[in-house]
């Protein structure tokens, strides 16, 4: 395999060789155990070349007030759906250790291209709440400005969000930033076309790309055995030139760590980078799925018991990090989010037909002119009341 030189020199200044640094380690990396404590340096997973260190304390307890409101998040916006008040929504929950290190993982001149499940790292990453789900209440956009916070739009399509990431790694690489792009997606993405275009043109123009694959196990109802026989997601990375790591998609403390030296490495020129987390969709697909038909409710306890939130709890309430009050005073700081995006989401949207037409082309073609007129006159010609439905 040839490996460009400069992403030897870059992984040669973290002390790895190529050959440890290509391959992800046996198992997966996992930091914290399922009832909260840090595992020994010899029961993490870690390989030559593959050692983490425990993130600092007050990261761990930003981390934890971020899955406290992620958590929050998910269930609210479920009931907004049963409320009418969303069309769809996507859950995360159990998920949220992956969507909070995704977003604290990266600087604010990074970029994260999120998937239509990734609401509550589109949220930590910074952007509002309510604008976050637009998208799900059905309006014709993505709620929010992309360049704002440098996050993506949120993509229904599997997986065009990767190449998307990729030609925005390229042009920060063409002109000489240090930009690092973190490219979402799940378990199923992988199986897409678009999968294996983004990768490999990441790997030949060596950009700095993180591609962060979610493997929560099911692609909606098809199980992962059903999608690929490789030994892991992660092992696909090297067949792309690139390296891959598998870690517990459950345990924040070990994505942390994960995903920041994956991060560090791509700035430092090491070129793209895949991480696969493992971990599981503790809910339907969406509100319109019956995960019933395809999974068994001993397998869902079984995840259950691993749920991040619970696990990171008893960490910090065992070192002292988390006590009631602190506890109380993130509690508050979710249900505040929970009220805004009750509030926001209450809000009938203003809605203006001519929207069809006005961003279509910065230059309205003849016909978008005549299609507008027409419908301008259809307005005008409908009845008040009808107008006002």
């Amino acid at each position: 395999m040839t490996i460009p030189a400069e992403a030897q020199e870059a992984v040669k200044r973290f002390g790895i060789s190529i050959e440890d640094y290509m391959l992800p380690v046996h198992g997966q990396i996992q930091i914290l155990s399922e009832d909260g404590t840090i595992l020994p340096e010899d029961q993490r997973g870690s390989t030559p070349g593959h050692q983490y260190p425990v993130p600092s304390d007050k990261e761990l307890l930003e981390a934890y007030r971020r899955l406290v409101i992620g958590r929050r998040v998910n269930d609210q916006n479920s009931a907004l759906v049963r409320q009418g008040r969303l069309a769809v929504y996507p859950s995360s929950h159990g998920q949220e250790a992956c969507q909070v290190a995704a977003a604290l993982c990266l600087r604010d001149g990074d970029w994260m291209f999120p998937t239509y499940r990734d609401a509550v790292a589109v949220m930590t990453r910074g952007v509002d709440p309510v604008e976050a789900m637009t998208l799900f209440r059905g309006d014709w956009h993505g709620g929010y400005d992309p360049h704002e916070h440098h996050v993506g739009i949120q993509s229904t399509p599997l997986t065009t969000q990767l190449l998307h990431a990729v030609g925005v790694a390229h042009a920060a690489k063409l002109r000489g930033e240090d930009t690092v792009v973190l490219a979402m997606c799940g378990d199923g993405a992988t199986s897409e076309g678009d999968f294996h275009e983004a990768l490999n043109f990441a790997a030949v123009f060596h950009l700095p790309v993180v591609f962060f694959v979610q493997n929560n196990q099911y692609a909606i109802s098809v199980p992962l055995a059903h999608q690929t026989v490789a030994p892991s997601l992660a092992h696909k990375a090297v067949g792309y030139g690139m390296a891959g790591e598998r870690v517990d998609g459950n345990d924040v403390v070990a994505l942390l760590a994960v995903l920041d030296r994956a991060v560090s490495l791509a700035r430092a020129g090491s070129g793209p980078l895949l991480v696969e987390a493992n971990t599981y969709r503790m809910q339907a697909h969406t509100n319109a799925d019956d995960a019933t038909r395809y999974r068994n409710e001993a397998e869902v306890q079984a995840w259950a018991a691993k749920d991040p939130l619970h696990r990171m709890r008893h960490y910090l309430t065992s070192t002292g990090h988390l006590t009631d009050d602190v506890e109380t005073a993130f509690a508050g700081d979710a249900e505040e989010i929970a009220q805004h995006l009750r509030d926001g989401l209450s809000v009938e949207p203003q809605l203006d037909p001519q929207d069809l037409f006005r961003h279509v082309f910065t230059e309205p073609t003849p016909q978008l002119r005549e299609q507008s007129a027409f419908l301008a006159d259809e307005l005008s010609r409908e009845e008040p009341s009808q107008k006002e439905h």
